[in-house]
């Protein structure tokens, strides 16, 4: 259950302002807010969420538990660059109104972001990594949810990049005390 709700917060969080949720509202913006466009978003969330759990798990079953723990600290760290990354919100030079595309182009971009490395970190230390997929993935669409409702003039109000900034600190002292734990541990 901790895991879960983990997840499910933290993806929420490392979510908001990301390069997925500015395209969502960007694409939003220029094409409507379809609930298509929406269905495509929770749909891409949920899938790379899931995917970034198995790849957790089935990291995390394979080392000793000392290595799965500095798996974790490293999944984190790299979580922790992502978000410190500066995100460039540009406008979609012409808006595609192919929803395979679009789907596409935004699971490519949620694999490699911070909140689905935090769904790899949790699923690598969980008993049940499914609970840290699902959390992963509810909390992933709520940030692409946000991110359709308010278009990019209604997130461009929120300081996300400062957000952002304090948050790949804490997950920076987060790693570090993890690995700490990990090559330090008596067992």
């Amino acid at each position: 259950m901790d895991s879960f709700l983990f997840s499910l917060l933290l993806a929420f969080v490392l979510a908001l302002g990301g390069r997925d949720q500015w395209l969502v509202a960007r694409w939003a913006d220029a094409l409507g807010r379809s609930q298509l466009l929406l269905l495509v978003g929770l749909a891409s969330s949920a899938l790379t969420a899931a995917f970034m759990a198995w790849v957790g798990a089935q990291f995390a079953a394979i080392l000793p538990p000392r290595a799965a723990q500095m798996l974790v600290a490293f999944a984190l760290a790299i979580a922790a660059a992502e978000l410190a990354w500066p995100v460039k919100a540009d406008a979609p030079y012409e808006p595609t109104r192919s929803l395979g595309a679009i789907a596409i182009v935004l699971a490519a971009r949620q694999l490699g972001d911070g909140a689905r490395f935090a769904v790899f970190a949790f699923a690598a230390g969980a008993s049940l990594p499914a609970t840290a997929a699902l959390g992963g993935a509810l909390g992933g669409g709520g940030a692409i949810a946000l991110g359709w409702s308010f278009g990019a003039a209604g997130l461009a109000r929120w300081p996300l990049q400062l957000l952002r900034r304090g948050l790949a600190a804490c997950l920076i002292l987060a790693a570090l005390f993890i690995g700490l734990n990990a090559r330090y541990a008596t067992l």
